[in-house]
């Protein structure tokens, strides 16, 4: 089952157990889904359907967007939105893979430092060149950047 067919199927579900705040969620998803497969089209014919890995990064991409809401709520003083997407949060993250722990991504950071070599910061970017595929989807480009930093002196 595709990711495309698993959030139809949870739609389903969702409808029919009257659970309106995970239907909404969904709907959300699958209208993201399907803004980009529009955009694919224009360029790689109308028959265009989105696979899995790119589904997960129009989910990843969704889920970027509720922690920095989070993050921008919690400044402003609104726990009561920042509740609200974070069980918002906690939906979306189910579509996606599991997320590395710090510790992981700081030995896998480490490893991405000694293969290229990265003494400074100045070598941040090739560092992160290295690292971001390996982590693509189980963890957030800003907290690898914040270890590779750390590891780098850069901080």
């Amino acid at each position: 089952m595709t990711i495309k067919e698993r959030i139809a199927a949870d739609m389903t579900a969702a409808m029919k157990a009257k659970d309106a705040d995970r239907l909404s969620v969904l709907r959300m998803l699958k209208a993201r889904m399907l803004e980009a497969e529009v955009e694919h089209r224009a360029k790689q014919g109308r028959d265009y359907s989105l696979g899995d890995e790119e589904a997960l990064a129009v989910i990843s991409s969704y889920a970027k967007q509720r922690r920095d809401s989070i993050d921008a709520y919690r400044q402003g003083g609104r726990e009561d939105l920042a509740s609200k997407e974070q069980a918002e949060l906690a939906i979306v993250q189910t579509y996606l893979p599991a997320q590395l722990s710090e510790e992981e991504i700081r030995r896998l950071a480490r490893e991405a430092v000694a293969a290229c070599g990265a003494s400074s910061p100045k070598d941040i970017g090739a560092v992160m060149k290295a690292l971001m595929p390996k982590v693509k989807g189980a963890a957030d480009g800003g907290t690898v950047n914040r270890i590779v930093r750390e590891l780098l002196g850069g901080a």
